[in-house]
């Protein structure tokens, strides 16, 4: 998945490559856990799409509900989303996050000295 640090850092447009595919992972978290939200809004507080897609991105936000919860299930749904939305606000800036800490971390690894040798000195001819 990640270059090992032995190897090169890669190049900078296969690194930002990796940084979109990324991206699109974290956004893809949110997406679905978004519609998760809009889901059990509608099927506990019995709202409209349009509602029940504005509080769950109200919590997925941290911001938390707009509208009263009138249901118990309405608001043990809403505890657990929040609950859930922390963890993966958290694991999505994880995601998006992971290669940029890689490669800092791959920097401190390289050796320039050996890389300049291994450049510089020609290979040993064969008698």
């Amino acid at each position: 998945m990640f270059e090992h640090h032995r190897e090169p850092l890669l190049s900078w447009p296969i690194f930002l490559g990796r940084m979109a595919r990324y991206a699109l992972v974290g956004l893809l978290l949110i997406a679905v856990s978004w519609v998760i939200g809009i889901l059990g809004y509608a099927y506990f507080e019995s709202m409209s799409l349009i509602d029940a897609m504005l509080n769950a991105a109200m919590i997925l936000g941290g911001m938390g509900p707009v509208d009263p919860l009138r249901t118990d299930g309405g608001k043990i749904f809403a505890a657990l989303y929040a609950i859930f939305s922390g963890v993966v606000f958290l694991v999505s800036i994880g995601v998006f996050a992971a290669p940029i800490f890689h490669r800092v971390l791959h920097q401190f690894h390289i050796d320039p000295e050996e890389d300049d040798n291994e450049q510089d000195t020609p290979p040993n001819p064969q008698p």
